[in-house]
């Protein structure tokens, strides 16, 4: 059954980005050696573990492009901005960029924060409306995607962003660039997702 996609309003000030409160979380080790089947479906494995575009595996996922609303563009200097640490291997002083990716109909398929250099940003992101993947691939720039981090975990603003109940997978990982970290992006992906890739979990892992 398809969900109806109710008009959300942007959330917030740009003063905040949405990180869940994680019920479980796994590091590079867990990432590198994968998760059981039954904590996280195969499918889902693919899209939360890989190292591919999320962005192009949702397009071919769905079968429509994949759009990009801009919630947030801030100067954040050398602040922490409450990011994974690893927001330390970018330089300063740093902008923060936060988006919803979604259908041309409207549907949020995910959330993605990411963190930049900011005397750099208009450098790889020259049509700030694209999808950092096609403005990336568009300047044929080489790329390593760097899992870091993984989380299950709810928040309230992406519960209400994305019309759905939590909890809800995310992570962070680092681009890397000519051998440097080019940026930080921490995404959380909705449950909607469901209906391509199937369940999340094959049995009910989480107890919360």
């Amino acid at each position: 059954m398809t969900k109806t996609v109710k008009p959300i309003n942007n959330l917030t000030s740009p003063t905040v980005w949405h990180r869940l409160n994680p019920i479980w979380k796994g590091d590079e080790g867990v990432i590198q050696q994968g998760l059981p089947h039954t904590q996280l479906a195969p499918a889902w494995q693919l899209l939360l573990l890989g190292d591919g575009s999320p962005t192009r595996h949702l397009q071919l996922l769905t079968g429509e492009p994949t759009e990009v609303d801009i919630i947030d563009m801030s100067l954040i200097d050398m602040d922490g901005d409450d990011a994974p640490q690893l927001i330390e291997a970018i330089p300063g002083p740093r902008l923060r960029r936060q988006v919803w990716l979604r259908t041309p109909s409207g549907q949020r398929l995910a959330y993605a924060t990411s963190w930049w250099e900011a005397s750099h940003v208009d450098e790889y992101l020259q049509n700030r409306s694209l999808p950092i993947w096609a403005s990336l691939a568009r300047l044929r720039t080489e790329l390593y995607r760097d899992v870091q981090g993984i989380y299950y975990g709810y928040s309230s603003a992406l519960e209400s962003g994305f019309n759905e109940v939590g909890p809800f997978w995310g992570r962070h990982y680092l681009f890397w660039h000519h051998g440097q970290p080019l940026t930080l992006i921490y995404e959380v992906f909705s449950p909607y997702l469901t209906k391509y890739l199937g369940a999340m979990q094959m049995i009910n892992h989480y107890k919360v």
